[in-house]
Formats: structure tokens, sequence, C-alpha cells
């Protein structure tokens, strides 16, 4: 069955084009431009409320997920396009300043992605798994983070006169309320009653949206530094599939119609677009993150058997898909527990690291020395390096591979193996190792299990909307008889997640510990000081009607 969020996402985005509804007068065919008066009928402060009310009602949902490694790898293409939008001027200082900038993976097999009010994106794992290359998923992910830049809900607000802010929170909530329901029926009927309004001349403005987002889109890529092709390619991806029928996985394409005119626009602009310096390319993760977006969107036996499979064929594949293969080989693995199959593939694509590396040192060797007389010259294929991000995801792996498996001798050799990485991924990737250790009855995990609680406490104070690493700091601090360190952690991630009410309640629970004999005074005032505040958060909510899913 098709995750509810899907649902959710899919009638959201056509209920933000159902704003584009009633006919524009011809002076509005014209976009206006960031900052002009018009745009001030739906302000930033406005879109930013819409935003988190939307995202208070996603985010607790199930198929709203949080895998560090993934999750780094969108927001590292996410925060280079951002940048380069900066460079260029398409963000202003005050959307900088007020909008969240915040993308999130979304558990589902269909390609997509979407923007929604405030600076929030959702990215599926059907779109990472099917984009054939980081400047590809990189193309669609500029195309809607340009919706946001150029305030394209804004601008529908300002086309459509009689459209508010209460009628489209309205709309957008009732959509999240029915999506969730038991009838799969309600979201469709509220989508429909818009899209019937939907006449010929109103597609024009919808159309130059999307041809404002290519256009602003693919500029920003090539900014960043992908290659302007990245688009052009992806567009041709998306012309063969829509061209053979779709099946129902590309909902991107309905909402995002391919046209002669864009393919032809894209290419063009790929032509006219700086190339690719070959001296800075390397082997990228991208084949990895695909591989472990396709394990992790289908779950099923048969799913990752067949990922077992295509690891063990022995066909000719060059090192970036052998690594590839080999990467979600061992991750399907993994989720099947047949962990000796998954140590063996980790073994084997170190192997092809190691002999890639040696032939690459040979061959940069072999470029300074003299050149060899011209009946000697034997043309052979450059090899490039391959990103170290690469070798630091199969590190990753065999900790999740040990952890796993629950043996505490692997889990302390694969920690070791990660060296002095202190990226998000390691830094949670510890954690949970240190968790592994005490499941696995280790005597000596509390050392690892004290490091990891003062560093994921570290981690939250910069980044206290860390769902996760506030879980994980709950997880490491009880089995240390830290009772009120890991409440308070347990709140916290519920009052990340944004339920206020959960929150409060694990707050009440350690103030009641706190009675109840010695305890750390400490934390003990922090949650009084938490608890206060929270609870006037609870009653400002309740007191504007916007509580939610507050009873």
């Amino acid at each position: 069955m098709r995750p509810k969020f899907a649902t959710l996402a899919a009638a959201a985005c056509l209920a933000l084009n159902a704003f584009v509804v009633v006919p524009a007068p011809a002076a509005q065919m014209n976009l206006p431009a960031l900052g002009e008066a018009e745009a001030d009928a739906f302000s930033i402060d406005d879109e930013r409320k819409l935003g988190e009310q939307i995202m208070r009602q996603i985010r607790p949902d199930p198929a709203v997920i949080d895998d560090p490694v993934l999750l780094e790898y969108l927001q590292g293409i996410f925060g280079r396009l951002h940048d380069a939008a900066i460079k260029l001027g398409n963000i202003s200082p005050e959307q900088e300043e007020k909008l969240a900038w915040e993308p999130f993976l979304v558990q589902d097999t269909e390609f997509n992605a979407f923007a929604l009010p405030g600076g929030y994106m959702g990215v599926n794992l059907g779109l990472i798994a099917a984009a054939g290359s980081r400047d590809e998923m990189a193309s669609v992910i500029g195309h809607e983070l340009s919706h946001i830049t150029q305030r394209h809900i804004a601008r529908s607000m300002v086309a459509n006169k009689h459209q508010s802010m209460v009628t489209m929170a309205a709309m957008l909530l009732g959509l999240i309320f029915s999506a969730k329901s038991r009838n799969g029926d309600v979201p469709m009927a509220v989508v429909t009653s818009g899209q019937a309004a939907m006449a010929t001349g109103q597609l024009t403005f919808s159309r130059q949206m999307e041809t404002e987002a290519d256009t602003f889109g693919q500029e920003v890529m090539t900014e960043a530094g992908f290659s302007p092709s990245g688009m052009a390619d992806m567009f041709g991806r998306l012309e063969e599939v829509s061209r053979l029928n779709d099946s129902n996985q590309y909902p991107w394409l309905r909402s995002h119609p391919l046209t002669i005119e864009r393919i032809a626009a894209a290419r063009l602009r790929a032509r006219e677009g700086k190339p690719q310096d070959p001296a800075t390319s390397h082997i990228t993760e991208h084949s990895l993150m695909r591989a472990r977006a396709r394990a992790l969107m289908d779950t099923s036996d048969v799913a990752l058997r067949r990922m077992q499979g295509q690891a063990r064929l022995n066909v000719p594949l060059n090192d970036a898909q052998r690594l590839g293969a080999l990467y979600g080989g061992a991750r399907a693995s993994i989720g099947l527990r047949d962990f000796d199959s998954a140590t063996a593939m980790i073994a084997q694509a170190e192997d092809v690291l190691a002999k890639h590396a040696a032939a690459v040192a040979a061959q940069d060797s072999g470029a300074r020395q003299p050149p060899a007389p011209p009946a000697q010259v034997v043309v052979t294929p450059r090899l490039y390096p391959i990103e170290p991000e690469v070798a630091r995801d199969f590190a990753l792996l065999r900790v999740e591979e040990a952890v796993a498996r629950r043996a505490a001798p692997e889990i302390v050799a694969a920690v070791a193996a990660l060296g002095q990485d202190r990226s998000r991924p390691a830094l949670l990737a510890r954690a949970d190792a240190a968790i592994g250790r005490a499941a696995a009855r280790d005597p000596s995990a509390g050392p690892a299990l004290q490091e990891s609680v003062e560093s994921l406490q570290t981690w939250v104070a910069l980044h206290p909307r860390d769902v996760l690493a506030w879980t994980l700091l709950s997880q490491c601090a009880e089995p240390l008889g830290q009772k009120l360190r890991a409440i308070r952690a347990e709140a916290e991630a519920h009052a990340a997640q944004g339920d206020l009410v959960g929150a409060i309640d694990r707050l009440r629970a350690g103030q009641k510990l706190t009675r109840s004999g010695k305890v750390d005074f400490v934390e003990a005032s922090i949650i009084d000081a938490r608890l206060r505040e929270l609870e006037t958060i609870r009653r400002e909510l309740m007191k504007n009607g916007r509580d939610g899913d507050l009873p």
C-alpha cells in the first residue's frame, strides 16, 4: 500500500497548483518580480507561518524518515544550490533570514520532489533511486528550489485575488487530515473540486512558472558547480518514461508536464553553459546513494534479494557501477540479516577501492614520465579518483552491519575505522554503536556511551531540532543511569517533531522524578524552565487556533 504521506504530498502539490484556477487578467500574465508590491499580498512572514503549520502535521508521519547518510547527501546538494542562489541574488536577505531552507526525505518509491511554503522541500527516495547522476538529481532539486526563491505560491495568491492565506491553510490542512483518514477518496475529491475549475487560459500562468523554475534552476545548478547538462539529461530520461507510460511511478511528470519547448530550452542552455572541468572530475558517491535509496524505499524480501543477486552477478562493470552494486547488496543483506554476505560484499568493495586508488596513482605517475615513442603509445581510458565520501560510506555501512549483528568486537573495530570523522552520520553511528554494545552486554560499553552523551549534547546545543540526535542521546543516557537527562532528551525529541503534548508529558514525568530522591539539580532546573516555556507556546497556539494536533 502507498504510504499515507504519498497521498498527502501529491494532494498538497495539486492543491498548490489549484490556487491558479481563476483566469488572471492579461496584465497579470507577466509574473511580478520579487520585492514588488504585488507579492506583499502573501508576505514572507505569512509563508513561513503556513509552512510551519503544514510541517507540524507532516513531521510525525512515519513516511518522513531521517536516514543520516542519505539526508547528508541530500543536504549537500541542496546546500550548494542554496548558496549559489544567494550568490546570484535569487534569494533576498529577508527570505534568507525568515524561511527554513529545509529539505526532508520521504520513504516513497515514486519519482517526486515538491516545494512547500516556508522554504521546505520534500524529496522522495524514488527520485534519488532513479536519478542517473548527482547532476540529474540537482536539476530537479534546483527546479523546486526556484519555485521557493521566486515565491510562486505568493504569486499564485496574487493571481487569484479571491484566495486568502486562511483559505489556503484550511485547504492544505484539510487535505492533510483527509489523507490520514481511512477514506482514500477524500483527498482526491478535495483536489478535483479545484481542478474542475481550471481552464485552458489559466494553464499559461503555471507554465510560465515552470519555465521560470527551469531557467533559474539550471542557472543555479551551473553556478553551484553541477554540470548544466544534468537538467537536459533528466528531461531526456523523463521524456522516454512519459512516452512509454510512467505506470503512476512518476508523479513529478504530472505536476511538471514535459513539453518539446521545455526539453529544447534545457538542451540549449546546457550547450551554452559552463562545461564541467575534467581535471576536477571524480567518481562520486551517487551510485552508492541510489543503491541505499532503493534498499530503504522497498524493504520487502523480494526486493532485497534482488539487490543481493545484482551484487553477485559476474558481469563487466566499471568501478563506480561495481561499488554501487556491492553497496546495495551489502545494505540489502543487512536488511535480510544475512550478515556473512554483507561482510563479504563490503570486503569486496574495499578491495575495489584499493585497486582503483593504486591504478589512479600509477596513471598519474606515468603522466609525469617522458612520453613513449609513438609506436609504443597505447591509449587507455582515463581513470578518475574516487570521492573520499565513498570509502567513508562503506565504513559507516560496516558499523551498521556490526550493530545489527550485535557483535561487540566487530562494533569496536568498525567504529575505530571511522577515524576522526566528525560528520553527523559518523556522530550518530558512534552513538548507535555504543547502544549496540550495551545491548550486546559488553561490560566495557560505558565509556563509549558517555562519550556519545557528551558529543550528542554538544551537537543538539547547536542543532536543537535534530529529532534523531535527541532520541539517541536519550538512549545513551538511560543505561548510564542518567534518568533525568534521558527523559529531557526524549521530551526534546517530541518537541522537535512538533508534538508539544508528548514533550510536556515527558517533562512532567521528569519533574515527578526530581521529587523522588537524589537528582541532578542542573537537569532538574532545565526541565522546569523548559516545561514552562513549552506550556506557554502551547497556550499561544491554542489561543490563535493553530494548535493542529493539540487537543
